[in-house]
């Protein structure tokens, strides 16, 4: 892990990888936080990304940037062995998604559904593509500020 992170940077790769078609929003959020903070992350775990995006497989539920961020937070905090309720790494890992996505919802009028942001629009207008890119950018920026908090790492 980088002891070292560029806020900005990891925003910006998460969204340009996703404007340019490379990746979908939970993909590139995952993709630029494993580049950024911890090239070590499985490069699997990309892929483990790859359900969520348009509300998970365009169900359009809840945001897959929001989904693809609660990834990262579970690759970092979250528990790997059967444990209890209140084992600390589950009730950590969960406090922090709380946080996550109560922030998004702070930004987006209390809304984590995918349905209602695209509400209207053409799923290939380029408001859809502006607005879910921006989306990704947000989260991927407020992942790596949990990220960098919570093990000290220093941030520019």
């Amino acid at each position: 892990m980088k002891k070292e992170i560029n806020l900005k940077q990891i925003k910006n790769d998460a969204e340009e990888v996703f404007r340019i078609g490379g990746f979908y929003c939970s993909e590139a959020i995952i993709s630029s936080i494993r580049k950024n903070i911890d090239p070590d992350m499985p490069e699997a775990l990309i892929s483990a990304g790859s359900g969520f995006p348009i509300g998970v497989g365009r169900a359009k539920c809840m945001c897959g940037a929001v989904s693809g961020a609660v990834v990262c937070l579970g690759y970092f905090f979250g528990r790997t062995t059967p444990t209890t309720p209140t084992d600390p790494k589950s009730t950590k890992c969960m406090e922090l998604a709380h946080e996550l996505q109560e922030s998004f919802r702070n930004n987006h009028n209390g809304v984590l559904c995918c349905h209602v942001h695209t509400k209207g629009m053409d799923m290939a207008s380029g408001e859809h593509k502006a607005q879910c890119v921006a989306f990704t950018g947000e989260m991927a920026e407020k992942t790596a500020e949990i990220i960098a908090r919570e093990f000290g790492l220093k941030t520019v």
